[in-house]
Order: structure tokens, then sequence, then C-alpha cells
């Protein structure tokens, strides 16, 4: 696939789209990964089930590699019709309700259980609530993975080893507050220069889940990935509230429930992908560690004892912090 088959413009594909087989409602996904991304198999099997169980009556058809534009566009393109629904990470959510900042702090979730029971609860549902007045409401979430330090010159074992380390971060207050309140230096950049960046010594790791290593191919260039797991970002399926009005409400509840189960596919789908990607990158060289999470917990608490007290989502980050 040619670079300018990715750059199709949305006016052109939402057009291809257009001219497609009569159906009587139509919908339109947009996802910015590429085809062979676990979300976009599970986001394929929730739109073939769509069609199926609606007898064709709704057909949903998934635009992928970003062609509608990156995730804060195409959250504009929901909100005027041009797009019906979209995956997007939470981070990209906070400007439309503060309650999605809570999903970006370290440490919430204790681990991949627990996240699961978070997000199946009435957080979950309190949350995909909270942007209605924006103009769409949530269906379902997936795991993009728990994020952990991974460096080029030694691994990180204890809070202490991070000191004087340059670490890229993502471009968010809370990002670059955990890694300070850990020792290191955070180095906000844009995540396509991060490979340059560790091979010229500009930054001494960055953070991510260790598909990084693979499909970014960074472990070519980092050879510690040492899991904490400082944060586990959720991403989530928003609709339209215009998409959801053109549907009966039998349309409706079989949408709803054909996202919860890509949901639960996709959990044995990433699982699988994790597993593919540790190896893949023991075979590039990286060494795994393990460390113990307690004292990176310990170093984040006064943030995180900070912002219970926030009145805009410190109650659900309570909730969430107090699930078993």
């Amino acid at each position: 696939m040619t670079f300018k088959t990715l750059a199709l413009s949305a006016t052109a594909a939402l057009a291809l789209f257009a001219g497609s087989a009569d159906a009587k409602t139509r919908l339109r996904l947009a996802n910015s990964l590429s085809e062979d991304h676990p979300t976009s198999t599970a986001l394929q099997q929730f739109a073939d089930e769509v069609e199926e169980r609606t007898d064709g009556e709704v057909t949903i058809r998934v635009f992928l590699n970003g062609v509608l534009g990156s995730e804060r566009e195409v959250l504009e393109q929901l909100q005027n019709g041009a797009v019906d629904m979209t995956r997007v990470s939470a981070g990209n959510l906070e400007n439309f309700d503060p309650v999605f900042k809570a999903f970006t702090l370290p440490y919430i979730f204790t681990s991949e259980d627990q996240f699961y029971r978070v997000m199946t609860g009435p957080v979950a549902d309190e949350v995909y609530a909270a942007t209605e007045g924006s103009g769409f409401t949530g269906l379902t979430f997936f795991d993009s993975g728990a994020r952990s330090f991974y460096t080029s010159d030694k691994p990180i074992e204890t809070p202490a080893d991070l000191e004087g380390e340059k670490i890229r971060v993502m471009n968010s207050n809370s990002s670059i507050r955990m890694v300070e309140m850990m020792g290191g230096t955070p180095t906000p950049m844009p995540y396509a220069e991060i490979y340059t960046s560790l091979q010229q010594g500009v930054i001494d790791g960055a953070e991510n889940n260790v598909t990084a290593l693979t499909i970014g191919r960074h472990g070519e260039v980092a050879k510690y990935y040492s899991q904490d797991e400082h944060l586990r970002v959720p991403d989530f399926l928003v609709i339209s509230n215009a998409a959801m009005d053109k549907l009966t409400e039998e349309q409706q509840a079989i949408i709803k429930e054909a996202a919860v189960n890509a949901t639960e596919a996709f959990r044995g789908i990433w699982a699988e992908a994790i597993s593919d990607a540790r190896a893949e990158a023991e075979e590039m060289g990286v060494t795994f560690v393990e460390p113990d999470q307690a004292p990176f917990r310990e170093k984040v608490m006064p943030l995180l004892d900070e912002y219970r007290d926030d009145p805009d989502f410190g109650d659900v980050l309570t909730q969430i912090l107090e699930t078993e």
C-alpha cells in the first residue's frame, strides 16, 4: 500500500463509501491504527456482527490507518456528522470532559484483571455518558496495554535508576509529573521521533507497551524493558448521538451488545499479540526485567492523593482506586 493510498482524503474516502451497495443505515467508523492491529481486528468483528444480526439493515464501514484524520480531527467530524463512530484514546477525550484525566494517572490500576473489573463496572457507565452533551457517547473500551520504561543503557529496577535519565513521555501534565516524581527527567516529544532520539542519545529511554519495541522497532536501539507497568490508558469506542438516533431500539441494543462482544474477543487477541511481541523483542536482543512495582507506586502516591480532591473527576478516581 502506497503513501498516496494511505493519504486518501476524508472527503474521497467517504465519497467512496457513499457509492457502495444500498443499505438502510450505513455508518462510518474511523480508526487511526493499521489493519493488523488487534483493535482493528476487534472493530471489524464488531462491524460484521452488527451487519449479520441486523440482516444487513445496518452496515458499518471501518476506515483504518487514519485515512479520515487524526484522533482529534475525527472527533470533530463525529460532532458534525461526517463520521459516526471512532476508536479514541482516553487522553484525547480530556478536552470533552475532564473525567478522562483520571485514566492518564499512574498506578490507578493494580493489575489487568482489576482494570477489566473497573471498565465493566459502574465507573464505565458513568464515563460513557460523560460526553453525551458533546454529541457522542461511549459503547465499549479496549486495553491499550500496560506502559513501562524501556532504555538503551541500563535496566530500570528501582526509581533511583531513573535519576539523570532523560525519558520520553507523552505531552501530558500527569506523565511529566510522574517521571519527575520518580526521579527522571521527562522529555516530551512526538512518537515518531523516539527511534532516532534513542539512537543518537538525545533521550535515554521512553515508556510504552511492549509492542513499541517491535512495531516501532525501538527494540533495535533500546535493549532493556523494565515492567513497572505504571500506566494503562484505555481506548474507547464512541458513537455520535445522531448515529444512534438513526437506529431502532432493537438495532441500538445490537450495537451495544456487539461492542461488548468485540471487547471480550479483543482481550484474547491482545494477550496473544503481547506474548508474540515479547518473544520477537527478545530475539532482537531486548532484556526484560520485572522490578518490584511498590517503590514506583510510592513515589507517585502524592499525585493520586492530590487528584482525589479534584472536583471534576476525584469521585471517579476514588472509585477506581477502591475497586479490588
